[in-house]
């Protein structure tokens, strides 16, 4: 009895000795547990503040869709591999020269976009098959600045217009890739960049195939007040853009300057001489070139624009583009 006493005496000793070391076990547990959630909580909401207010671009990821399927068009080109002739680029006015492959561009950081975009077309390229289309755009690694991003047009309510032309280089898998690289687009009105800005984009192959050869610069009238600017980068919206086409083999040229809206009206109404691209933009184009280019005048005759597809846009494409 008495052996026994003293076992549930010690028993209970024990168990006063072993709860309260229990409970401080326990407290250390949950104080644990609690500094550790804060402590996450905290990083949590670093990072987000981070990703929301660090620098623009840097904070633009591209999107899974945006991600290139496969190439060699993620970095820059090595200097000298550019096939675009020196004499045909025009003076900078606004912006920094970048070179790819096919295509050199002067880029405006503060427009977020290229002033010009200048190209060859021939007619031996136009008749190889054609690359398959990118469903994909990407910054430009190119731009030392820092290109626009895909990002900057989510919800715009505008297309990412191509100046260089995706079908002009789809003779070559490379070209058109890098025709998808945001240093060559523009926010385009959606009536604008599927209606009359493609029935000019046709017609321009058209000429090449007539002339075998066109220079090519186009780009956006920077220097008139946009429309507004959209994106995190602000991008700028263009309120009209140029085309100035040279056939160097005939020695002629035409140029075009079309609203960035919807038009109804045939193309000849829009065409131009060179000059007076000059005076609306600042730019002096083919300045390179040795031979004198009658950059004053200009003859449509010479640029026949092709009835059916004037017709086609105002029955369709317009109509396709307004939807």
């Amino acid at each position: 009895m008495q052996k026994e006493s003293i076992k549930n005496k010690l028993f209970m000793f024990v168990a006063l000795i072993k709860h309260p070391m229990a409970r401080k076990k326990q407290s250390i547990f949950d104080g644990f547990l609690y500094k550790t959630s804060f402590f996450a909580l905290l990083c949590s909401v670093a990072f987000w503040l981070f990703d929301q207010y660090s620098d623009k671009k840097n904070t633009s990821p591209v999107s899974q869709q945006e991600i290139p399927r496969s190439g060699n068009t993620s970095t820059p080109n090595p200097p000298g591999e550019s096939q675009v002739p020196e004499e045909i680029l025009p003076s900078i006015h606004l912006g920094e020269l970048v070179t790819h492959t096919y295509f050199a561009l002067s880029y405006s950081e503060d427009h977020e976009q290229a002033e010009w975009v200048a190209y060859e077309i021939t007619l031996e390229r136009l008749n190889k098959n054609w690359a398959e289309r990118p469903k994909t755009f990407r910054p430009d690694p190119a731009v030392r600045t820092e290109s626009a991003t895909p990002r900057d047009y989510t919800g715009s309510g505008y297309d990412k217009g191509h100046l260089c032309a995706a079908a002009d280089m789809a003779f070559d898998g490379q070209a058109i890739e890098e025709t998808f690289f945001m240093s060559n687009i523009s926010p385009q009105q959606r009536t604008f960049n599927g209606g009359i800005w493609r029935e000019l984009e046709e017609n321009t192959r058209d000429w090449a195939r007539k002339y075998g050869r066109l220079y090519v610069v186009t780009g956006p009238v920077l220097t008139q007040k946009p429309l507004e600017s959209i994106g995190f980068s602000k991008v700028s919206v263009p309120a009209s853009y140029y085309k100035v086409l040279y056939a160097p083999d005939k020695n002629i040229c035409i140029a075009y300057v079309l609203p960035n809206k919807l038009s109804k009206k045939p193309l000849d109404d829009f065409a131009c001489s060179i000059d007076d691209v000059e005076a609306a933009t600042g730019i002096d184009f083919f300045c390179k070139m040795e031979t004198e280019i009658p950059e004053s005048s200009f003859d449509t005759n010479d640029w026949p624009v092709n009835r059916k597809r004037y017709e086609k846009r105002l029955r369709d494409w317009n109509q396709d583009s307004s939807n």
